[in-house]
């Protein structure tokens, strides 16, 4: 038997999804409330504000960040919950370090921007916080990850990345039909993160979203800060929404690993076009280098035998997609078409319509909380992230996404980085759970509650 056979042989499949029991919504093992404090509300921290001022089981007790314009909205929005108002830190770019000396914190959601992620993690651990929720991603250099993986692990604490398209209703759905076998065994998937960013990476404030050519200084939230990573670096820069999802789909650390990775990127072009379009040949920014190829291509080698292909691509007009495709030996779901196919299900060589399989296996848990997701950012897929940490906290639960997936799936950035410069050479992948992924079984969307 060779490694592959046994890793496969030896992997564990999940059941059928667990039917959900009707629990009142925010159940609590607990009497008291889970008392959080935000770091960063910005226009994304702001969103996550929100749906935790609408939960009765939490208590915010601080928030924290540099710019007057977004804690005033921040503070606007609490003002408008009846929700007491929390201890304010602000003044200078060490505050949050006095925010986490607050008494009984019990946990910590971090909403910044991405180069402060590790260590805001790795401080709020090793100030006593046991729960750390962070915003995509968890680190820049690979060493990063290593080391909020090895602070967590020190420290007995649980941080989960808030990739929250793994809830979405037609991913949730898709993971419903792996698990029942509707595709056979898993072979081939895709994904990516296919979004036109222009408006977004050059924002001057004129415009509520968008509609400049400036960044850093003189931009506006996350032109700040977001673009200036297209200028330096070429690599997959957002890989989570991806390959989040489809690493449930295998078991990824949890009876599957990544092995190798390989990535390409195209010519660098949109940014430049974009500048020149909006703000004219002579701008300043027009004479910008941008390191990062608008389309960057990533293959991706796992243990028990898939390969998946993940493409970042922000630069470019196009509709946004997720570009999801789940193949296996008895059919597939592809999301740019819509289409899903089940050999003597399907008529032959002919796509059904998604919706009728989707509608069909629709995860219990969207059944369960689909009212109560309306209105929640992204199609309510915010609700689902946020109610996932939070009842974790509440129950002294590990949360249904680990640091370990947070490391693999944010540690495909540097990878990619890292193939690139050494002319798209194959890399290995570590193994972030030191050889765990062997014997861990598979959690996410199988709590009978989150």
């Amino acid at each position: 038997m060779n490694r592959r056979e046994f890793v496969r042989n030896s992997g564990l499949t999940a059941a059928a999804v667990t039917i959900l029991p009707e629990n009142p919504l925010f159940a609590s093992t607990k009497a008291e409330k889970v008392k959080i404090a935000i770091i960063g509300v910005g226009l994304r921290g702001q969103n996550h504000l929100d749906l935790l001022l609408k939960r009765d089981d939490v208590d915010l007790v601080a928030i924290c960040d540099v710019e007057p314009r977004m804690l005033n909205m921040a503070k606007a929005i609490i003002a408008k919950s009846g929700k007491p108002m929390p201890k304010i830190f602000t003044g200078d770019d060490n505050a949050w370090k006095k925010m986490l000396e607050t008494k009984g914190l019990q946990s910590v959601l971090i909403a910044t921007p991405w180069e402060l992620h590790k260590e805001m993690i790795i401080t709020s651990i090793e100030a006593g916080i046991k729960y750390v929720a962070s915003e995509v991603i968890i680190g820049i250099t690979l060493q990063d990850h290593w080391d909020v993986v090895q602070a967590a692990e020190k420290h007995n604490a649980h941080v989960m990345m808030l990739e929250n398209v793994c809830y979405r209703r037609d991913v949730l759905a898709a993971l419903n039909m792996v698990r029942q076998g509707i595709f056979g065994e898993l072979l081939h998937l895709q994904g990516g993160y296919q979004h036109d960013l222009r408006e977004v990476k050059f924002n001057d404030g004129v415009k509520p979203y968008g509609g400049g050519v400036e960044f850093n200084e003189k931009g506006f939230s996350e032109a700040k800060w977001r673009t200036n990573h297209s200028v330096h670096r070429n690599g997959d820069l957002y890989p989570t929404h991806g390959v989040g999802p489809i690493a449930n789909y295998i078991d990824i650390n949890r009876g599957n690993r990544f092995l190798k990775l390989n990535s390409f990127a195209t010519k660098s072009r949109g940014l430049h076009n974009y500048i020149v379009e909006k703000g004219g040949a002579d701008h300043p920014n027009a004479k910008v280098n941008f390191r990062l190829g608008d389309i960057v291509t990533t293959t991706i080698d796992c243990a028990n035998g898939e390969t998946l292909i993940l493409q970042h691509d922000t630069n470019l007009p196009r509709p946004y997609s997720i570009g999801f495709r789940v193949q296996g030996t008895k059919g597939l779901w592809m999301d740019v078409n819509k289409g899903i196919y089940v050999e003597g299900e399907s008529k032959p060589h002919q796509w059904d319509p998604a919706d009728k399989w989707l509608e069909k296996y629709d995860h219990p848990l969207w059944k369960k909380y689909g009212n109560d997701a309306q209105g929640a950012g992204h199609g309510g897929m915010d609700f689902f992230v946020i109610h996932a940490f939070i009842e974790s906290v509440k129950r002294n639960l590990p949360t249904p996404l680990d640091v370990y997936d947070a490391a693999a799936w944010s540690a495909i950035t540097p990878l990619s980085e890292q193939s690139i410069e050494l002319g798209n050479a194959t890399v290995e992948f570590p193994d972030f759970t030191s050889g765990k992924w062997m014997h861990r079984k598979p959690v996410f969307a199988l709590n009978d509650d989150y």
